[in-house]
């Protein structure tokens, strides 16, 4: 086999990618736009939850820093507290790509035919199943292990993308927080409550106030 099943792992790895840069591109920018949320804003808002996702691979990590994200370009404390960790559970948009691109794979590598009914599926299956694995690295695995097995499908396909998942699980992880943080946001448009204007005040304005406040009752 040689290098082989390397150089198919590597095509994976570049299909998710180039799929979820597609996805960005297509369908969340035009959202973002469709909901005039101001993008600049937005998108300094979630660089730095969304590096953390990247990083460890889990949104969980991030959720802190993207509901203060979300709250720091105009979105109500009430509508982050609500949609953002709905979200976590519900809309894992990454998440769902690379797991529908993985069983492709296994089937592929099987030699295996799958006719569009099964393909369709075998996705609304892996939409339902992968629901709240947010939190868990590694999880999507798991996950695609007993979805290949319920059609029938081999798994030995699967430890071969297990060799490269750290590197899909960094960038489904990162579209996750994107898609979730641009939820929140069009939720708060929809429901006409997003502060166009909003300025966020300084946490050293804060801690000043809170310490003359301090002195005056002391």
């Amino acid at each position: 086999m040689g290098f082989a099943p390397l150089f198919n792992a590597f095509q994976l790895l570049l299909t998710l990618y180039v799929a979820l840069i597609a996805f960005i591109l297509l369908v969340l920018v035009p959202i973002a736009f469709i909901a005039r949320i101001p993008i600049k804003r937005f998108v300094q808002a979630i660089a730095e939850p969304v590096s953390i996702a990247f990083a460890t691979t889990s949104s969980e990590a991030a959720l802190p820093r993207a509901m203060e994200a979300m709250e720091s370009i105009g979105v109500p404390r009430r509508i982050v507290a609500f949609v953002m960790p709905t979200g976590y559970s519900f809309n894992l948009d990454g998440t769902t790509l690379y797991l529908s691109l993985a069983a492709v794979f296994v089937a592929q590598a099987a030699g295996v035919e799958l006719s569009f009914g099964q393909q369709l599926v075998m996705v609304f299956t892996l939409m339902l199943t992968s629901k709240g694995v947010a939190g868990v690295p590694r999880a999507s695995l798991v996950i695609l292990l007993a979805t290949v097995a319920s059609f029938n499908l081999p798994s030995w396909p699967v430890f071969i993308i297990l060799g490269i998942d750290a590197l899909m699980d960094m960038a489904r992880t990162a579209v996750n927080v994107i898609g979730n943080c641009l939820a929140t946001a069009v939720v708060a448009r929809w429901e006409g409550e997003f502060v166009d204007n909003y300025v966020a005040e300084p946490i050293d304005d804060l801690a000043e106030e809170d310490s003359a406040l301090a002195q005056h009752t002391h």
